[in-house]
């Protein structure tokens, strides 16, 4: 499989390490505007677009995927509530678009249990719930795109609770988000339930990055063959 990486940090040396474990061609790196205009980019036999950069550039990089007919992996956040219109762009162009907050496996196991989870505590009001989410410095964006994803869960399967706020005392109506930037923390999430006579916590910890770049490959590999939008649900569903 032919891979273009888009974003030349951390991350995308990752994806790049776990590119050729897996046999696969990095035939591109974009990290700036200018390579974009690389002719060669459309020469690469199905091509795919894997993109870990910025926030303000995502939307501008997903416009110019689309056009240039080149399938686009994303895991970069702070652009989701543009999603109806990437959804519009994705599919008036007849492309591939995955996206997702975050990219592991275990992460997106996570997401499961806390989605089944906050089903049954919706149903104890005495518990009051709140998230933590750990990074490293460098990250850009807070919340992080996956303790959102983690608050939308709750508060779909809970009818008390219609918003998250960060950094804010846990009010009954809202999910309190509390974001820390601590030395090179890969990534911590955790749901936590507090009542008065005990807690209820669940946890994902990231040891390093290898996970997140391997849910990106294994993401490219689902959507090589596939149109429209999709998302870790998806992937989990051909999983498991």
């Amino acid at each position: 499989m032919n891979i273009i990486i888009s974003g030349y940090g951390r991350m995308g040396k990752e994806i790049e390490k776990v590119c050729l474990s897996r046999n696969h061609t990095v035939v591109a790196i974009i990290d700036n505007e200018h390579d974009w205009q690389n002719p060669d980019l459309l020469s690469y036999d199905n091509a795919i677009v894997i993109d870990f950069s910025l926030p303000d550039i995502a939307l501008s990089n997903f416009r110019k995927c689309f056009e240039k007919g080149l399938k686009i992996v994303t895991g970069t956040t702070g652009w989701h509530d543009k999603l109806i219109e990437v959804t519009e762009m994705c599919d008036k162009s007849n492309g591939s678009f995955f996206y997702a907050p975050n990219f592991s496996i275990g992460v997106n196991l996570f997401f499961r249990t806390n989605d089944y989870l906050s089903k049954i505590m919706s149903g104890f009001g005495d518990y009051k719930v709140h998230i933590n989410e750990t990074h490293h410095i460098h990250k850009v964006d807070a919340p992080s795109g996956t303790a959102i994803a983690t608050a939308d869960q709750i508060i779909n399967n809970n009818e008390k609770i219609d918003s998250w706020e960060l950094n804010t005392d846990n009010k009954p109506d809202n999910v309190s988000i509390y974001a820390f930037r601590q030395g090179e923390v890969t990534g911590k999430h955790e749901v936590i339930y507090e009542s008065e006579v005990d807690s209820i916590t669940l946890i994902h910890e990231a040891k390093n990055r290898s996970g997140f770049a391997l849910g990106a490959i294994i993401a490219a590999e689902f959507l090589s063959d596939k149109t429209g939008v999709f998302n870790m649900n998806d992937l989990l569903d051909n999983i498991i």
